[in-house]
């Protein structure tokens, strides 16, 4: 671990460049073994001072509304995308202008925009649900029952085709090529008569490419033999994988307190700053530490908010927590950033880049006036 980052001002997220450029080196060997193109989904980073570094090894960006629309365009500038659950009629506009692929997910906002698709020869393209679910965590299940996301294939309608170019389904959260090849199965199993019909497929997102064990050779196979059958082009839209283990959340502990087990109070919390960490729920890696009584000193971790569930987890230390130590948190670069909120007032951490030659450049602070004018 860089011992700069313990010198740092808390609470303060740190982007590891190095680690986003390996990330990115294993994404284009992908991409250019099976022939796809791979997007940003900029839903999960989308810190775009690294928007030139990554626009060196991917496609372009994908957006889930106009704001992240914009951004992708302003500072990657390079293949732009979106899909969006249903898009305004004072900014679908200005996401024509912008993006080369517009995603609906129904026809019902296909129908209602489609001549102005036309006019403007955008590719479009809809979203479709196979109805098969490979995953546990209800919230990121979109083929769980009732989902909004994606058109079944008893509501597909093949008359409303004219000026569709493309599907686009996503199904995954967090998983490995096993579950993209059985959900692949279960598309073509409901839409493979449709397929043929359509220049390009994404896959969308959800593919932990540059996780470990991931087993890329499948994915490459699974997009090729894809690619040949169908005669498409592929589209994978990775948001994690890209910055995967490339961050940390460097915070200090306040104080220490006991109620039945010893608890230190942080300056950084789940609730403000590591949402995923109660939404999911999961545990964030923390450098240097233990499971629960894995280790001699058993704390819980925990924000400064009056929330009693901003709860990070329970770790364990060599040694006992003492106030002012620096604790660093890893795996902060996904989903920490693009959803963390000043809630109870709490400071929004700063932003840095551990640069590749070692060096930390703290690129963004924020302070009260980020908090004040979020409202009126």
């Amino acid at each position: 671990m860089n011992g700069a980052l313990y010198s740092l001002k808390t609470p303060c997220y740190v982007i590891d460049e190095a680690k986003i450029e390996s990330n990115l080196k294993i994404l284009k060997d992908v991409s250019e073994r099976a022939g796809c193109k791979i997007l940003l989904a900029q839903k999960a980073f989308s810190a775009f001072c690294l928007y030139p570094l990554i626009g060196e090894y991917l496609s372009g960006t994908t957006a889930s509304g106009l704001y992240e629309a914009r951004l992708g365009k302003e500072e990657m500038g390079k293949e732009n995308h979106v899909f969006c659950g249903a898009y305004k009629d004072d900014e679908i506009d200005e996401i024509f202008e912008i993006c080369d692929h517009i995603v609906f997910n129904s026809f019902n906002q296909w129908e209602k925009f489609r001549d102005k698709a036309i006019a403007r020869k955008k590719s479009c393209g809809i979203r479709i649900n196979p109805e098969h679910s490979t995953q546990e965590h209800g919230i990121y299940d979109p083929c769980s029952f009732g989902s909004r996301l994606g058109v079944t294939r008893e509501n597909f309608k093949l008359e409303s085709l004219n000026g569709l170019e493309g599907l686009h389904f996503h199904t995954l959260c967090e998983q490995n090529s096993d579950a993209l090849i059985e959900t692949v199965a279960a598309v073509e199993e409901k839409f493979g008569d449709i397929i043929p019909k359509m220049k390009w497929v994404n896959f969308g997102g959800g593919h932990h490419i540059t996780r470990e064990d991931y087993d890329i050779e499948a994915l490459i196979n699974c997009i090729v033999s894809f690619k040949k059958k169908y005669g498409v082009e592929v589209y994978l839209e990775p948001g994690e994988a890209v910055a995967l283990n490339a961050g940390y959340l460097v915070t200090e502990v306040l104080d220490t307190v006991k109620n039945g087990i010893d608890i230190a109070i942080l300056d950084a919390s789940a609730a403000c700053h590591m949402p995923d960490v109660i939404e999911m729920p999961y545990r964030p890696p923390l450098y240097n530490s233990g499971k629960d009584s894995e280790k001699k000193y058993t704390y819980r971790l925990a924000g400064a908010t009056c929330l009693a569930g901003d709860v990070i987890g329970d770790y364990s230390f060599d040694n006992p927590l003492n106030v002012g130590d620096k604790l660093i948190f890893e795996d902060m670069a996904i989903y920490s950033m693009v959803k963390n909120n000043t809630f109870n007032g709490m400071p929004l951490p700063s932003i840095a880049v551990l640069r590749k030659d070692g060096t930390i450049e703290t690129v963004k602070s924020f302070g009260y006036e980020d908090f004040k004018y979020r409202l009126s």
